[in-house]
């Protein structure tokens, strides 16, 4: 199988991936989840909610077409779509576009560390675009991964890469870990 093949049997892993997800979602539910909805559930239980379409996935997902994939303990695999509408005066796509999607696979991956009555906030972020995006490339995905999730201080990294393996940028955050407020 030549290079080509692999990175055309990746693209439609992603796609097959997204449209599984898509599928369990019910339609008409969009939203935040509700308080009483996730009291009792751990961080990585509500995002393994969300990806069965029992929670609603964030309105910022419609809003700037990328949407959460795969979670798993200190994990988030968020895959988005470059297109025009996210394009800045220089005809390539914004940084706030990668920054968000980077963002989010942090957040969730600190998210799925966080037990029941624990939530987290970002108190730094960094974001390095090494390669500029348009909407040639099909998808993206923003993987984050822990490396630290003490009481106080979570910590993670994340890459934004192309379905060939390519990286367009990378991120890091710290969050503050705390109590859930009731």
């Amino acid at each position: 199988m030549s290079l080509s093949q692999d990175h055309d049997a990746v693209l439609q892993q992603w796609r097959a991936d997204e449209a599984a997800v898509r599928a369990r979602l019910r339609p008409g539910i969009s939203g935040i989840a509700r308080p009483e909805q996730v009291q009792d559930l751990s961080g990585l239980q509500i995002l393994q909610a969300m990806l069965e379409g029992q929670l609603p996935p964030p309105p910022i997902c419609d809003s700037l077409d990328f949407m959460l994939v795969s979670g798993s303990f200190g994990e988030a695999v968020f895959q988005g779509q470059p297109m025009r509408r996210h394009y800045n005066p220089l005809g390539t796509v914004h940084g706030g576009w990668y920054a968000t999607l980077l963002d989010s696979a942090l957040g969730c991956a600190v998210h799925t560390t966080m037990p029941v009555g624990r939530a987290y906030t970002t108190l730094e972020f960094k974001v390095n675009m090494v390669r500029a995006l348009t909407e040639q490339v099909p998808l993206v995905r923003a993987v984050g991964r822990v490396l630290h999730s003490g009481r106080q201080v979570a910590t993670a990294e994340a890459s934004l890469l192309g379905h060939d393996g390519r990286l367009y940028a990378h991120a890091s955050t710290t969050c503050l870990v705390f109590e859930r407020p009731a």
